[in-house]
């Protein structure tokens, strides 16, 4: 399966207000595994953005300056979607903004969920945690996902977090740092977790030699009858 995890920063809230994107971020995913063929994006918005917007983004007009346009990038980022299954956190916020930008265009797109799945990671987590926290940050303390380095909101950035929270709600395939307990505050006993690459080597796999596998018995008997011969393994 084809997923690519993304997100949106925007000129301000409503969609409806004539507000529009202003950076697009995505990070695919095939087979749960990173491929490192993202897509990242700053976009001339062609507006002004609103206060509240620049204070959560940090995106300034004068470093949008020289930007594209969205009818510039429409082309290749449609492509790169398409087909594939969405994976946003409040989907329906992206997606309003993402359908909208391709409208403006004038041409023949058809809307986003007519050729993409979608999958609202905010909605699954409603579900899997009901009454609690639900927010990008607070699924980051619950599985021990290391986002210290988020200062402001960025869409790659918040892709990437984003991905790593899904893989993890989802006990997708993910290299678990072992050797060190969950965050404080967190639930669900996760460790920090990387990323693993889809051009990683194959792990080596060392058997163990009929010494060793020997000395792990006599262990065991060891243990066994300090134990009163109560132990799981011997049933």
């Amino acid at each position: 399966m084809r997923q690519i995890v993304l997100d949106t920063e925007t000129t301000g809230l409503h969609v409806e207000d004539g507000h529009r994107i202003l950076e697009i971020g995505a990070v695919e995913l095939v087979g749960r595994r990173f491929t490192g063929n993202n897509y990242h994006q700053y976009i001339q918005p062609q507006r002004e953005i609103d206060a509240e917007a620049l204070q959560v983004h940090g995106i300034t007009p004068e470093f949008l300056a020289d930007k594209p346009i969205f009818s510039q990038i429409a082309p290749e980022f449609f492509e790169y979607i398409k087909g594939a299954e969405l994976v946003i956190h409040n989907a329906p916020f992206d997606v309003g903004f993402m359908d909208a930008e391709f409208a403006l265009l004038g041409e023949d797109y058809p809307k986003i969920s007519e050729v993409c799945g979608i999958l609202d990671t905010l909605e699954l987590a409603k579900k899997m945690h009901p009454g609690g926290r639900n927010s990008l940050d607070a699924l980051c303390r619950r599985y021990g996902i290391d986002n210290s380095h988020r200062e402001l909101h960025g869409a790659l950035l918040d892709a990437e977090i984003l991905a790593d929270v899904y893989l993890a709600m989802t006990s997708g395939q993910t290299n678990l740092l072992l050797g060190g307990g969950a965050d404080e505050g967190g639930e669900g006993g996760y460790s920090s977790i990387r990323r693993v690459s889809a051009d990683r080597a194959p792990l080596t796999i060392i058997h163990a030699t009929e010494e060793e596998l020997a000395a792990h018995e006599e262990r065991l008997d060891f243990i066994a009858k300090k134990s009163g011969n109560n132990v799981a393994w011997r049933r």
